[in-house]
């Protein structure tokens, strides 16, 4: 395998099967079953896809058909998208957490003819929407047993497989010689930030240089071996979808699937992957979590870590320091190995993407020893459009420079507008929105049109991106100065007593933050203070409310004057995705805190 064979292929089904022809019977997609690790192997999965995807057909779809796929990361979401692309169909993955409202939006906007769902937990909230749509077969991975009905097909999904493998290859592989990579491949539902998720239209050459770029990282930072990655962002998001299963594809690697995000921390260890991809909530919540446990070791483990911090915190202002080689060579044989040792021991790198990476989190795991590679992307770009690497040198503040085949440029009002084949084709029956997306060049009207991020930012003097806000986030006060929420808020949820924090002030004179506590330090001041630990009763407390705006104080010391939070409110509970105030991919929802405690924050200009 080499990084140029990227180029030669037409298909990410065509990847897939070339992989699996050179890795035969060695393992490829591992999953916890009946207590053990179990693998499927790269010949046995290619089997599977062969073997679905004429099962598929055979149930009479058409080609350019699109297949709805709800299930939890298992090696079957895996198999079934590789099938559905195969079968010469379209896949729609959508996330777990849907409700009935948001399966039927996507089913009557993609007009998906079926779908794929994993247990009968799942389909409790999609077959009602299946009924009421133009949709005609749905398929269980595990047995539903649910009502059938005379306008939809229900298969199980072991039947689909059954069949000629041999045969089934040949018509594959007959069919996949047509596929360009130019054809579409999957409509990925936005996670709805800002309003009702659009269908972005993403083609095989989109993933592939996706992959070809992430690749070529990987190759020349840090060597390409027997990698293994652990899945468990939802496969539903641009960012798994392409970096935790189309990455993992193109290098020959192991994929490993988690339990739950409870048992992410014991599957780490058990599966010591090479490579993850995360999220900046999940560095956030396990930095937490590390420095309270080094805290109850004692005095020594404090000094270390404190040590270890100011550093770090050197390192992050580009200023190494020969005297501190003597702390470097102490850490190195106590704290960082216990920390490693967390994460598998193997690991070669974490790249965080979905959301703005605080530079403090990233500083900490680069100290403790923790490569950290910070993203940058959009589910319309495929979502990879730059990322950090060693050879270009690690900026923290910065998000690296494009991948290879991207190309950047920052328009007049700061916005970064990306051009390549990663570009998607446009939004799903919505050209109005895909006419404001994708712009012509009027200097280069015959080149493919510019992506408009919607981000913020300019380019460092090595050519890294710098992202200063989405440019539709912009806070922009009574006086027209912009403010950038993310950054306001990725200091105050660094604070030990907050969890999480949205700012607002659009066109006020200040602004306004609405604080979630930490449940466990608010546990402990509980505690401490002879109080009962019952955060609504805690909220109504003034002491409790000073020690929260005592963090908030802390984090206005370094920010300039319009950046500085002068009143908060409390949260009534934490964002979540279940209360639709967080995406899946875990960054908050304005639009819908905004709708539940808009009122709470502009009596805070009263008071």
């Amino acid at each position: 395998m080499k990084l140029a064979d990227f180029e030669t292929y037409n298909s990410l089904v065509a990847m897939f099967l070339d992989r699996a022809a050179s890795r035969g019977d060695q393992p490829f997609l591992t999953a916890r079953n009946d207590g053990a690790w179990t693998a499927i192997s790269w010949r046995e999965a290619a089997e599977r896809v062969c073997l679905l995807a004429e099962g598929l057909l055979a149930l009479g779809l058409q080609p350019g058909d699109r297949v709805m796929l709800v299930s939890e990361n298992r090696p079957e979401w895996c198999i079934a998208d590789l099938a559905i692309m195969a079968a010469g169909l379209v896949t729609v993955p959508t996330y777990v957490t849907n409700t009935e409202r948001d399966h039927l939006h996507i089913l009557e906007n993609s007009g998906a003819k079926a779908v794929i769902v994993s247990t009968a937990k799942l389909a409790k909230p999609l077959l009602p929407a299946v009924f009421r749509a133009d949709c005609e077969h749905v398929i269980g991975i595990e047995p539903l047993r649910s009502a059938q009905s005379g306008m939809v097909e229900f298969h199980d999904w072991a039947p689909l497989l059954a069949g000629d493998a041999a045969a089934a290859r040949v018509a594959v592989d007959a069919r996949q010689s047509a596929v360009r990579r130019s054809d579409l491949a999957c409509l990925i539902y936005t996670s709805g930030t800002g309003g009702a998720p659009r269908g972005v239209m993403l083609h095989h050459g989109s993933i592939l240089i996706n992959v070809a770029g992430a690749a070529r990282i990987i190759a020349e930072d840090f060597g390409w071996g027997d990698e293994r990655f652990l899945s468990f962002l939802p496969l539903s998001h641009a960012y798994e979808h392409s970096g935790g299963q189309f990455l993992p594809i193109g290098l020959g690697a192991e994929i490993w699937y988690a339990e739950s995000l409870e048992k992410l921390a014991a599957n780490i260890e058990e599966s010591r992957p090479t490579i993850m991809v995360v999220v900046p909530r999940l560095f956030e919540v396990l930095r937490t979590r590390i420095m309270r446990q080094v805290e109850k070791q004692g005095k020594v483990a404090g000094y270390l870590m404190g040590r270890a911090m100011t550093i770090g915190e050197t390192r992050l202002a580009g200023r190494d320091r020969r005297r501190d080689k003597p702390m470097n060579l102490i850490l190195d044989r106590t704290l960082r190995p216990k920390i490693r040792a967390r994460f598998g021991g193997r690991i070669k790198a974490m790249v965080s993407g979905g959301a703005p990476l605080n530079p403090e989190v990233g500083a900490f795991f680069d100290t403790m020893g923790i490569t950290l590679l910070q993203g940058y992307g959009q589910t319309e770009a495929g979502p990879l459009i730059s990322c950090n690497r060693p050879a270009a040198g690690i900026k923290m503040d910065t998000v690296g420079p494009p991948l290879h085949g991207v190309e950047v440029e920052i328009a007049g009002d700061g916005e970064i507008l990306v051009r390549g084949e990663m570009v998607m084709h446009g939004y799903w029956q919505n050209p109005a929105e895909t006419a404001k997306a994708l712009v012509p060049d009027p200097a280069e009207p015959e080149r493919d049109p510019w992506l408009h991020t919607g981000d913020i930012g300019h380019l460092d003097g090595k050519g890294r991106i710098v992202i200063t806000d989405r440019k539709k986030d912009m806070i922009v006060n009574d006086k027209g100065d912009n403010v950038a929420p993310q950054k306001v808020e990725g200091m105050l949820t660094l604070q030990p007593e907050i969890m999480q924090a949205m700012v607002a002030g659009d066109r006020r004179p200040y602004l306004v933050g609405l604080i979630v506590p930490d449940a466990e330090w608010a546990a402990e001041w509980a505690l401490a203070n002879g109080e009962k630990f019952d955060m609504e009763t805690l909220g109504g407390l003034p002491a409790f409310r000073n020690a929260l705006r005592a963090a908030v104080d802390r984090v206005n010391k370094e920010l300039s004057v319009i950046e500085k939070v002068r009143q908060i409110a409390l949260a009534d509970e934490p964002f979540g995705i279940e209360n639709e105030e967080m995406t899946p991919s875990m960054k908050i929802r304005r639009h819908k805190i905004r709708e539940r405690y808009g009122a709470r924050l502009d009596g805070l200009y009263k008071s």
